[in-house]
């Protein structure tokens, strides 16, 4: 039982935090005309747009299966999957990314996982 709440925080924390990165860090500074047309302002959207809406399809298909499935979300391909993309999206924000905040989401959603993971088999 504590698996399904587990993962439901997991995924849901991952949609969450992704959306709310996509709607602060690409829509926000773009409809406010924050940074200067240039080859470095669209490297910036395009990472930030594409690292926040692949967090978004993943906790988005992650509760979806949580509703539909949830049997399919115990299985290790679907863990492995998971932890795998919590993996790399953190190896991005410490890699190409200045600020913290995305590494609180992925850091936050590693833990969620990890614990969910543990629980899964109980």
């Amino acid at each position: 039982m504590i698996h399904k709440y587990l993962s439901y925080g997991a995924y849901g924390w991952l949609a969450f935090g992704a959306a709310m990165h996509f709607i602060i860090d690409v829509v926000s500074q773009k409809l406010r005309g924050v940074r200067a047309p240039s080859p470095e302002t669209t490297l910036y959207y395009g990472l930030n747009s594409s690292y926040a809406l692949g967090q978004l399809a993943l906790g988005a298909v992650g509760l979806w299966l949580m509703l539909r499935a949830p049997e399919l979300v115990r299985e290790v391909p679907m863990m492995v999957v998971s932890l795998l993309a919590g993996l790399a999206w953190l190896a991005v924000t410490f890699l190409f990314m200045e600020y913290r905040e995305p590494r609180f989401v992925s850091s936050i959603f590693l833990v969620l996982m990890l614990a969910s993971v543990a629980t899964s088999r109980a």
